[in-house]
């Protein structure tokens, strides 16, 4: 009898006994559910603390830039820009898939030797690399851009004679441009804003209070002393 019993009990709790693990797990399913976004959120802060101060690379040229420019390429350059006459200083750099050659000429030179020397300097590039090839885009591949920037010496920035050519060859043009950067297109405005920057850092003059002119009597001063009136004879 007493067995019959406690099975009895057993099948009355069973019920809730399902119902509750029921509740747990659809408990435990809804915290997890919370928490994700959480988590989620927390390893993005983290992960930004710990990239703090660290540069974020990227390869944009992936694919791009075949063939590709090597040192050997860049030093051949240098050498032939360095042996054109007038040139006193070559330096040859590649960066951001742009080749610059920089070229310091004799202080002498004026726009027509500087604008020259730029198409020579061209023509130098093009014997080791072949525009065709290297600065110009093919195949749905970007390729690289070319600059040439001719100049005589800095200590020359404030006087007439100086002089700074820039020879622009990028991969989407047919042919190159030349600029002549050291003349402004707008000369007035260039000098506008000379004389702004030069007036900027200095003194506004204070009004001079010498020359004011006071109306009325000042504070401490005395009155005027009104005529005293005479009597007139009757």
């Amino acid at each position: 009898m007493s067995n019959m019993t406690q099975t009895k009990k057993k099948k009355r709790k069973s019920p809730q006994r399902r119902k509750e693990t029921r509740i747990r797990v659809i408990f435990w399913i809804c915290l997890i559910l919370l928490l994700i976004p959480f988590a989620v959120f927390g390893w993005i802060i983290v992960s930004a603390w710990l990239d703090t101060g660290s540069p974020i690379l990227g390869d944009r040229y992936t694919g791009d830039l075949d063939p590709a420019i090597t040192k050997t390429d860049l030093d051949s350059i240098k050498d032939k820009v360095s042996s054109i006459s007038g040139v006193e200083k070559a330096e040859v750099n590649l960066a951001t898939a742009t080749l610059r050659v920089y070229a310091d000429i004799t202080d002498s030179s004026g726009e027509d030797s500087a604008r020259s020397t730029a198409d020579r300097i061209y023509s130098s590039v093009s014997d080791v690399l072949s525009p065709s090839v290297y600065f110009t885009q093919h195949d749905g591949r970007k390729m690289y851009d070319m600059e040439i920037h001719v100049y005589n010496t800095a200590e020359n920035t404030d006087k007439s004679s100086f002089v700074y050519v820039i020879e622009t060859k990028t991969s989407s043009m047919e042919t190159p441009v030349v600029q002549l950067v050291s003349e402004p297109i707008n000369a007035e405005l260039a000098q506008q804003l000379r004389d702004s920057v030069e007036n900027r850092n200095k003194p506004t003059p204070e009004p001079d209070d010498s020359n004011e002119i006071v109306v009325g009597g000042g504070e401490g001063e005395p009155a005027p002393e009104e005529p005293a009136e005479t009597e007139q004879p009757g």
